[in-house]
């Protein structure tokens, strides 16, 4: 049976004249490091502020593994790194992660150079944060997220403004930190590309609804190249198709197949349909990547770049 981290039910939160999000429902796995995608203005940080207590819905209902949202030992269990980290820029590192751990009755210094070491700042020495790189300064809040060791991490957009070089130490980290300490991850990104290199899970969020919920495996079969078939008569196509050679397909619904092998012999594929009096609508090479899927079902061109 699977174990959810995160459950949301008909999650909402309404402003005076407007909806931010809208009746949201997502299911977060155990170990999971699960992508929230979504366009400018679609309800991300939104959604993350309301699961980690940071504001109030208006509606609806989120638990974490059987405690829900008004239990307050749920929270505890809860790392959250949203918009701009909290860092004091006239302190080092460790004075910033000190000052974190008193707060949680923490005053061990082995403790805090543990964290430290394991996003890499367990040496920058005196060197003040407000001197940190952006994206060690990104590193720095997530160190700080992690006090009170929480099996969950809420990240909205980390890697936001860093160089390539800033971007591959973030997912390398993120990626450590769920292989080898389980934690599971919540996190946002416009830079779709980045995402699927670490999520392995998705949901896409356009105008605070939730469009769809995938795992990395079904978003991947999605965005694979492939033959795509338009046929009113899909029991007549299918064994046309495997008496053709064609060994990797499948039925999407009543009357479409997509078609992933031997590409190029689209040709073949349409004479044998018509040979057997199958009516093809439509035929046709169909390829995208995670971006192209994204703009595609959302509808839109739109800038991603935003927080919200």
């Amino acid at each position: 049976m699977e174990e959810y981290m995160l459950i949301t039910k008909d999650l909402t939160k309404k402003y005076k004249n407007s909806t931010a999000v809208d009746g949201v429902n997502i299911h977060i796995r155990k170990g999971s490091i699960y992508g929230l995608i979504g366009k400018n203005g679609a309800g991300k940080t939104t959604i993350m502020k309301m699961i980690s207590g940071m504001a109030t819905p208006t509606g609806g209902s989120f638990s974490y593994e059987g405690f829900d949202e008004a239990n307050k030992e749920a929270f505890s269990r809860i790392g959250a790194l949203i918009e701009a980290p909290a860092i004091e820029p006239n302190l080092t590192a460790y004075d910033n992660m000190r000052i974190k751990c008193i707060a949680y009755g923490i005053g061990d210094k082995d403790y805090i150079y543990e964290k430290l070491a394991l996003v890499g700042l367990d040496k920058t020495g005196k060197k003040k944060a407000g001197k940190f790189s952006l994206g060690m300064k990104q590193r720095l809040g997530i160190a700080m997220a992690m006090v009170g060791d929480p099996d969950f991490l809420i990240l909205d957009e980390p890697i936001n403004g860093l160089d390539p070089q800033g971007i591959v130490g973030i997912r390398d980290m993120l990626t450590r930190l769920n292989k080898e300490k389980n934690i599971t991850i919540l996190i946002s990104s416009h830079i779709l590309e980045e995402l699927a290199k670490i999520a392995t899970d998705y949901a896409i969020i356009d105008h605070g609804k939730i469009i769809e919920e995938s795992t990395s495996k079904a978003l991947k079969e999605k965005c694979r190249d492939k033959i795509v078939i338009k046929t009113p008569e899909l029991s007549k196509a299918l064994p046309i198709i495997d008496k053709a050679g064609f060994t990797d397909y499948s039925a999407i619904d009543d009357k479409t197949i997509h078609v992933f092998d031997r590409l190029t012999d689209i040709s073949v594929l349409n004479m044998e349909l018509a040979k057997a009096m199958v009516p093809v609508e439509s035929i046709g090479v169909e390829s995208s990547d995670l971006e192209e899927y994204f703009l595609k079902i959302t509808g839109t061109i739109a800038d991603l770049s935003d927080n919200n």
